[in-house]
């Protein structure tokens, strides 16, 4: 039980974002652990992503790849997973928190007898001592996730059975590929051996899929608002913000809830999380159910009018004062000083 296996989520041929931040968390526990960093990678034609997996440090990749695991299934896919842990035996695993992962994940667990935490914030290694039991554990997964509606952070450990397993939610960790390739071996799974054809009980017989409209994650620039913007038509102000500095609106679950802006646009524990390089956070309280999801912007500005609002201790600026007349100030003064 010396390595860590990453599972590989893919969409249109290309790596999803969660597992590359994966791997990159992965390198960082592996080098505490003096492990390797391993991948699992299924799918039909999914070889040539090798390269790229080898640049987030991947030093084994395991590949199924089979014509009829070209679209994700449950059955097929778990009994890989399954079939692959209990021969590679991973001291951990990660899978990104996404409806694939929240879907395979808890099949793998229950059919390991494996602990597993969902949607993960963060992972450490660390030690824990059972007083009642006499024993010290060492070099052991910290999966520390929030609960409670957000109001603790809960840190989460799996002593006695193996793989710690841990779903991660997307845009939580950083991704940087090395600068040169890690050395990366292959392992080609015999896929006739490991599945059946119950395996392939359930067929995808066609896929519609609309893209997605507004990339809340992908924008380096977010204006957010929160119930403190006052009403749907006050956060048009934050739209022509957003507009003039080349970014995206985002709101808090307040602010959702209460009709103002899309779901699609929620940031923070319930919603997406996002590492822009400017947040402005306007109306927002700042709340942890909120700051979850993006307290690791970059720069960080906040307008509120309570001087006493958590949001001003997060912010690298911080403005007080009524956004109806700061934000029109902000629009005038960018679009002054950009001609």
């Amino acid at each position: 039980m010396n390595n860590i296996i990453v599972y590989i989520e893919t969409e249109n041929g290309k790596i999803c974002d969660v597992s590359l931040e994966l791997l990159t968390k992965a390198r960082g526990l592996a080098k505490e652990l003096a492990c390797n960093v391993e991948a699992l990678l299924i799918g039909h034609d999914v070889t040539k992503l090798k390269d790229e997996i080898a640049l987030y440090g991947a030093s084994k990749i395991h590949i199924a790849d089979d014509k009829r695991l070209v679209n994700y299934l449950t059955l097929p896919h778990s009994s890989i997973t399954i079939s692959l842990f209990r021969e590679e035996k991973p001291q951990i695993a990660l899978f990104g928190a996404t409806s694939i992962g929240r879907d395979l994940a808890p099949r793998v667990s229950s059919a390991l007898n494996s602990g597993l935490t969902a949607d993960c914030t963060s992972l450490e290694i660390g030690s824990h001592t059972d007083n009642k039991a006499g024993k010290e554990y060492q070099n052991l997964l910290y999966q520390i996730r929030p609960a409670f509606g957000g109001n603790i952070i809960a840190t989460i450990i799996n002593p006695d059975h193996r793989p710690q397993m841990a779903t991660v939610r997307e845009g939580v960790m950083k991704r940087e590929p090395l600068n040169k390739a890690a050395d990366c071996k292959l392992n080609i799974i015999d896929v006739s051996s490991v599945l059946s054809d119950t395996d392939f009980i359930v067929e995808i017989i066609e896929r519609h899929m609309e893209e997605r409209k507004i990339d809340i994650k992908g924008s380096s620039i977010i204006v957010a608002g929160g119930f403190g913007v006052g009403s749907k038509e006050n956060f048009n102000l934050l739209f022509e913000l957003a507009h003039v500095l080349g970014g995206e609106v985002g709101a808090s679950r307040a602010a959702v809830d209460a009709g103002f802006a899309d779901h699609a646009r929620q940031i923070g524990q319930t919603g997406v999380t996002v590492r822009p390089k400017l947040y402005i956070a306007a109306g927002i309280s700042g709340q942890i159910q909120h700051t979850a999801g993006m307290e690791q912007s970059a720069m960080i500005i906040s307008i509120n009018s309570d001087p006493l609002a958590p949001i001003h201790q997060l912010a690298d600026y911080a403005i007080i004062g009524d956004l109806n007349e700061v934000v029109p100030r902000m629009i005038k003064s960018y679009k002054k000083n950009s001609k």
